[in-house]
């Protein structure tokens, strides 16, 4: 790690699950910071999580002894908010599933989020943990009418350390998609590469110089491949002090445990069909198969 370091001019730090996990900090996460401060390392806290703002942000981190200014914190919410201004700005009138805090950051972008009846001009989903069930038909009714679906991150659920699992964005996608028949039509969020694009944009960095630090394969560190960038896995540790599980996709938790499980069952389904596949062969070619007189 000290020698990756030393090549590194920024880094891009994600937050629940690898500085901290719900309401704890971890015990490394001071250390490691001034590590960067006395590297000359310069920092990005970089989250899916749509659910907050960034002063909310900054004022959790301040919590945790960690001073840091809300031009330092970049979230899928911003993220979002620069795709719509600059690739689609014909789309004014927003229904949004999220939280008051993403309401009103897209409202303070200049964007009509006003929850009314008329067709939008797009739907777009957050992490919601205020969702209501009108709130979700209605999402669901102009998507399937063709309204644009665009989702802030797809991560299924969020890191924490309570006995609770926290259904985040992805996991309300894939509600809408089951309801509508159709996928996101944009999603900023990690792992997407253009999540990355305005802070290298913004430091003058190249690829190369920038590290991805997270607790996630399948959006910190895929980001990282996507970018070109070099990554560092955070291992999270569950809230009674044992690690949880690493399944490959990245996923924690009962989400990773049902990963690997799909991937042992694949596994024994591809060997039962090369098994079928070595007998037919046998019997075209005369042989018996295995196990015959």
């Amino acid at each position: 790690m000290s020698e990756l370091l030393r090549r590194i001019k920024h880094a891009c730090l994600d937050l629940d699950g690898t500085l901290y996990l719900g309401s704890t900090c971890f015990e490394w996460t001071g250390g490691f910071l001034r590590t960067l401060q006395s590297l000359g390392i310069g920092r990005t806290f970089v989250s899916n999580n749509s659910s907050r703002s960034r002063i909310e942000y900054v004022a959790k981190l301040t919590a945790f002894g960690i001073e840091c200014e809300a031009e330092e914190v970049w979230l899928s919410t911003q993220a979002m908010i620069a795709w719509l201004l600059h690739e689609r700005p014909d789309l004014r009138r927003i229904h949004v599933l999220g939280t008051p805090s993403l309401v009103r950051e897209l409202a303070d972008a200049g964007f009509d989020v006003a929850d009314r009846l008329e067709r939008p001009d797009a739907v777009l989903v957050g992490f919601d943990s205020t969702l209501d069930y009108e709130r979700l038909c209605r999402a669901a009714t102009w998507i399937a009418a063709g309204c644009p679906f665009l989702a802030t991150h797809m991560d299924r659920v969020c890191p924490n350390d309570a006995p609770t699992v926290l259904v985040d964005c992805g996991s309300i996608c894939a509600c809408l998609t089951a309801a509508t028949g159709r996928e996101p039509d944009f999603v900023a969020g990690k792992p997407e590469a253009s999540m990355l694009q305005p802070i290298l944009d913004r430091y003058g960095l190249e690829p190369s110089e920038v590290l991805v630090v997270g607790d996630r394969v399948y959006t910190d560190i895929e980001m990282a491949h996507r970018a070109g960038t070099a990554s560092e896995p955070s291992r999270c540790p569950c809230r009674h002090g044992r690690r949880r599980p690493g399944p490959r996709d990245g996923s924690s938790g009962r989400d990773g445990q049902r990963a690997g499980a799909q991937r042992g069952g694949e596994r024994r389904r591809r060997r039962a069909r090369c098994g079928r596949r070595r007998g037919r062969e046998r019997r075209r070619a005369g042989a018996p198969a295995r196990g015959g007189a």
